[in-house]
């Protein structure tokens, strides 16, 4: 069975699409972003589909691309920031080597910004980004093998760290610190 090496996860401006493809690159693998598969699938970017066809249809697409990615891939994995939400892709994350990036709501406030179409962030970006972190965090921590924190380190910083915990992990012979957050 092909497995991802590595499943990131963690909240919108975490750097999971910058830090994914430079720890790929460390690690001699290739990079997927199922945001991007979604896209792929849906002919139109993530925001589109918010808009058009709404938040469950992007959700069921999200899902279902989260599931094939899961069997399909076997390099980095970035997921999108709310794929954690749905109980089935919590399920299948078990026993990968999920990685957590860890971003404070400073910093994730100021790297999601408005430079992107962040669809959940609509309204009052601040607000809703502050209930999504507190929505979210309880479960980025329970899925998380290995945590890295991102606040105030460069892409390459992080995917640096992700890739010595990872290496670290392998010689163990476990998936994180032994199934725990690093």
């Amino acid at each position: 069975m092909t497995r991802p090496l590595a499943v990131l996860i963690g909240p919108p401006g975490a750097g999971k699409s910058s830090v994914g493809p430079l720890l790929a690159d460390r690690l001699g693998v290739t990079f997927r972003d199922t945001d991007a598969d979604v896209e792929h699938v849906a002919g139109k970017p993530v925001g589109d589909i918010f808009v058009a066809d709404g938040e469950p249809a992007f959700r069921a697409l999200e899902r279902d691309a989260v599931a094939l990615a899961l069997r399909e891939h076997d390099g980095v994995l970035a997921l999108g920031a709310g794929a954690v939400l749905d109980p089935r892709t919590q399920n299948l994350l078990g026993g990968h080597t999920v990685i957590y990036l860890e971003a404070g709501f400073a910093i994730a406030l100021r790297r999601a910004g408005m430079d992107k179409p962040r669809p959940l962030l609509l309204g009052n970006p601040r607000a809703r980004l502050k209930q999504l972190l507190t929505e979210r965090l309880p479960i980025y921590e329970r899925l998380a093998t290995l945590t890295v924190p991102t606040d105030d380190y460069a892409p390459e910083e992080v995917a640096d760290e992700a890739a010595g915990k990872i290496t670290a992990a392998a010689a163990r012979g476990t998936p994180g610190a032994d199934g725990q957050p690093g």
